[in-house]
């Protein structure tokens, strides 16, 4: 069964840094483009960043490029965001998605973990 499951969110101050995690179970993770995505309160879902396995490109918002930097690890079926500098405008629950490479949506979903930053 394809899963997603997210970790690593919890509060952290204006400045500092977080690791958000996300394991890939099934078949999602051989082939697949990763990404992350964030929902703020009152807020449509928006794009934050992604990953391809094979080829390692990455692609980032403008509004976190230089300060997030997504990675994986394809011995654990894993992908990463390190979120540095962060700012209160980056609260939001963070999702992590996959897609096939020819794909034009995300098909799986992860169940979402909580970001807050506090001024």
């Amino acid at each position: 069964q394809e899963q997603l499951v997210e970790s690593g969110g919890g509060l952290a101050q204006a400045g500092g840094s977080l690791r958000l995690s996300c394991a890939a179970s099934g078949r999602i993770f051989s082939s697949y483009v990763l990404g992350w995505f964030r929902q703020a309160p009152g807020k449509e879902r928006e794009f934050v960043a992604s990953i391809t396995w094979t080829g390692g490109n990455t692609y980032y918002a403008h509004s976190v490029k230089d300060r997030f930097a997504i990675s994986r690890d394809n011995a654990k079926s894993t992908v990463y965001l390190q979120m540095d500098t962060l700012k209160p405008e980056d609260t939001a629950v963070y999702y992590c998605a996959a897609r096939t490479p020819n794909g034009n949506e995300y098909t799986y979903w992860g169940q979402g973990t909580q970001v807050t930053v506090s001024s």
